[in-house]
């Protein structure tokens, strides 16, 4: 197991992939208005691109048209503290035609928004990197561990 400086387990490529397949909501990390912005999205992982969908002419259609973009999913256990995250940086764009005619009634996408007045996203995996957290020892008042286990 590879740990980066901070002591989380490095996840890789093969596996950050298998954790975004395994949801349909994320975080989509963009700039609009020359501001930050973070917006929950409902996505799927198609061959190497993630696809979104927004509503026509939404300040989130402008802002990803051919923006570079950071994604976000994730998995944190509120007991144990243990958990997973993914990040992706990439370029969006207005997918290709036969990415939106297949995505058309891809369930995850349909939740939100009339597809009639939707269009569908690509973001490119041009960077991604994945951390795994697993549960730290915790002391009781007396120094006794408390370390909860999965």
């Amino acid at each position: 197991m590879e740990l980066d400086l901070n002591g989380l387990e490095i996840v890789s490529p093969e596996e950050c992939l298998r954790l975004l397949r395994t949801r349909s909501l994320g975080r989509l990390g963009l700039s609009t208005d020359a501001l930050p912005v973070i917006l929950p999205v409902n996505y799927v992982v198609r061959d190497d691109l993630i696809v979104i969908r927004t509503r026509r002419g939404t300040k989130l259609a402008r802002a990803t048209r051919n923006s570079i973009v950071a994604f976000e999913v994730d998995e944190i256990d509120q007991t144990s503290g243990s958990g997973w995250s993914v990040m992706i940086q990439g370029l969006a764009r207005e997918a290709p035609p036969q990415i939106a005619e297949a995505m058309a009634s891809e369930p995850a996408l349909a939740r939100w928004l009339d597809p009639v007045t939707s269009k569908h996203f690509s973001i490119s995996i041009d960077r991604m990197s994945g951390r795994r957290l697993h549960p730290v020892a915790a002391l009781d008042r007396h120094g006794a561990d408390r370390t909860t286990t999965l």
